[in-house]
């Protein structure tokens, strides 16, 4: 049984947080009819990320997924796995914030999904730039919230944190990509900084962590493909 005691013998890195002397504004955000919505500063409003994205579900697989296991265990294993995703991401910032009380008030099985998770920042991750900054495109008009932006092995890196049930193949997180793709292309309009490398963190439930690294710019033709999609459907 895990449970906070057993991290009590590992000791806590402190990581680093670089003095980059960059100033990222605050967003502020709301839900519409054609999804999230962010403010930038100059008063314009563009979609989320994950709204974007949106357009590329197919939704088929959940309507079977839900009639096979029944509306109300659907509901509960969608609202466990939300909760434990908040729970996994909020443990990861605290942690390369050198929080002192990283764990907080956090369940047990959260802590037992994030303990492998936990080796890979230690290991990996130095250099935090941002956690949780607000990002936007003039050029793409698109905005959203990025994870971490540090160094991953030495390289400056764009940094997603995911939860996930069982095991992922590339295949299944096209849209990971391309949300990183993003916050790059993002971030280097509004900083001038170039980054090339992503990075996926996905925490999997009794199994290592996953980790998937790559070049943005191969995903820079999705992204623009899937944001005319969602401009000729919503109209903005």
């Amino acid at each position: 049984m895990f449970n906070k005691e057993s991290f009590k013998e590992d000791p806590k890195p402190i990581f680093t947080h670089a003095d980059h002397g960059i100033t990222l504004p605050k967003l502020t955000r709301k839900n519409t009819t054609k999804g999230r919505m962010y403010s930038t500063p100059t008063g314009n409003a563009y979609p989320s990320i994950t709204t974007v994205l949106g357009v590329t579900d197919d939704k088929k697989w959940l309507f079977e997924w839900r009639k096979r296991v029944g509306a109300a265990e659907a509901n509960r294993i969608t609202a466990q796995s939300a909760r434990r995703g908040t729970a996994v991401h909020k443990l990861a910032e605290n942690y390369l914030d050198n929080v002192e009380d990283w764990k907080g008030k956090e369940q047990p099985a959260n802590l037992h999904m994030f303990k492998p998770l936990r080796k890979v920042l230690d290991e990996k991750v130095n250099n935090v730039w941002f956690q949780e900054c607000f990002l936007f495109s003039d050029k793409l008009k698109t905005a959203g919230q990025v994870d971490c932006i540090a160094e991953y092995d030495g390289v400056l890196s764009i940094i997603d944190f995911k939860t996930a049930r069982r095991l992922k193949s590339e295949e299944d997180i096209l849209n990971y990509f391309i949300q990183v793709t993003f916050y790059a292309a993002a971030f280097y309009e509004m900083t001038g900084v170039a980054i090339k490398q992503g990075v996926i963190l996905i925490a999997v439930e009794n199994e290592n962590p996953q980790v998937f690294t790559f070049d943005v710019f191969e995903y820079m033709p999705h992204f623009m493909a899937v944001r005319k999609k969602f401009k000729e459907i919503k109209g903005v």
